[in-house]
């Protein structure tokens, strides 16, 4: 399967340089999604924009890469989506369960915030947890 990786420090584009994703092709996808995860990318931008046709194998192996970018508490967004890919993805219910952005632009926005703001829940935890250790050790 043809693809690019674009890594950044809080997240990787991979773009899809192929028109179609597939039975013939998702398996190596999914695999590489897999492989991205375990190396620690826990926020993933993927690219459709050269993406003519995609299947229900296609969606799958997103949907993969979707449950492992949240289980390692990150996001994945997919952008670039052609009108018969989103059609797809609409009539499979699958715009409720995926984020996406019509570019790849949006899709560093949207990961970036999610970052920040996942950033800030851990900062506050912190504050209360040294909180609730000053008011302890006072007692």
């Amino acid at each position: 399967m043809k693809f690019t990786l674009d890594k950044k420090e809080s997240y990787t584009i991979i773009t899809v340089l192929e028109d179609k994703l597939d039975t013939l092709n998702s398996a190596d996808f999914k695999t590489e999604l897999k492989l991205l995860n375990e190396g620690g990318v826990s926020n993933m931008v993927i690219d459709l924009s050269k993406v003519d046709f995609v299947d229900s194998s296609g969606l799958g192996s997103i949907l993969v890469g979707n449950r492992l970018c949240q289980g390692s508490e990150g996001t994945l967004v997919v952008t670039g989506l052609n009108a018969n890919v989103q059609k797809l993805i609409s009539i499979s219910r699958l715009d409720g369960v995926l984020t996406i952005t019509p570019t790849a632009q949006e899709a560093v926005d949207i990961v970036m915030m999610d970052e920040l703001m996942r950033e800030l829940a851990q900062e506050e935890q912190a504050d209360e947890e040294s909180v609730l250790d000053e008011t302890l050790e006072e007692d």
